[in-house]
């Protein structure tokens, strides 16, 4: 699958709680990745596909520091050769004593024109990925080396990441408050119906500011709700 323009944007205009409920609507209540936050919230949606990378266990007789030498690293194999527009979604073991990455990794990501990256483990050099133009999530700031917890094994194959379930080429969302992993075959609908909704909870916000009652308003079961957020939206141009 590929993102189109259309579909992108679509989704870059929608919260990770919207798109949450439109999935719970289908029998998908775990698609929200546990304990994962953005390092800079200010930054826009983000939205692309998954490539994924996978981390086991150290052993220490097999992942010594010189396993960085090698060209063939999945570290870095995965870092260099994640498609430009996907997500690179790391499975640390939800275990952050150890980087998953640090800065120079993550920069190159972004000049490779990744859409972002997440790990549920940790980053270093944090306080410079978060100055960077450039989304990424974690569970909190891990200054030491993988080397000492985790071994790269794995490039894009199904992984857990926060507790969910994370396959190639699902659909990845991220904002201000976390990510949201959406089933492929599911995005062009979740996104529809998330748009819609997201234009409802605007009139409503709007209608609350102004001193309204939310009941027979949130959720729209007096008709007269229905009526004004018609007008509303044509008012609005939605």
């Amino acid at each position: 699958m590929s993102l189109s323009p259309a579909l992108r944007q679509k989704l870059a205009t929608i919260s990770t709680a919207t798109l949450c409920t439109a999935l719970f609507k289908r029998g998908l209540r775990n698609q929200f990745i546990q304990d994962v936050r953005p390092l800079n919230p200010a930054l826009p949606n983000m939205v692309g596909l998954a490539y994924t990378l996978r981390y086991i266990p150290a052993r220490e007789d097999l992942n010594p520091l010189a396993v960085f030498q090698n060209r063939d690293h999945p570290q870095r194999v995965a870092v260099d050769n994640c498609p430009e527009g996907a997500v690179l979604m790391i499975d640390s073991r939800k275990d952050a004593r150890a980087a998953s990455a640090g800065s120079i990794l993550v920069s190159r990501l972004m000049m490779r024109g990744a859409a972002g990256v997440v790990t549920d483990g940790g980053f270093r050099d944090s306080p410079e990925i978060a100055g960077l133009p450039f989304p990424a999530y974690h569970n909190r700031p891990s200054a030491p080396t993988n080397l000492t917890l985790h071994q790269a094994l794995d490039i894009n194959v199904p992984i857990g990441c926060g507790d969910v379930a994370v396959f190639p080429g699902d659909v990845i969302v991220g904002d201000g408050e976390g990510v949201v992993v959406i089933p492929a075959h599911l995005a062009e609908e979740i996104a529809t119906e998330a748009v819609e909704m997201t234009a409802y909870e605007d009139f409503v916000t709007e209608e609350v500011l102004k001193g309204r009652s939310i009941i027979g308003l949130y959720p729209a079961t007096d008709e007269q709700a229905r009526a004004d957020f018609s007008a509303w939206r044509q008012a609005q141009g939605r």
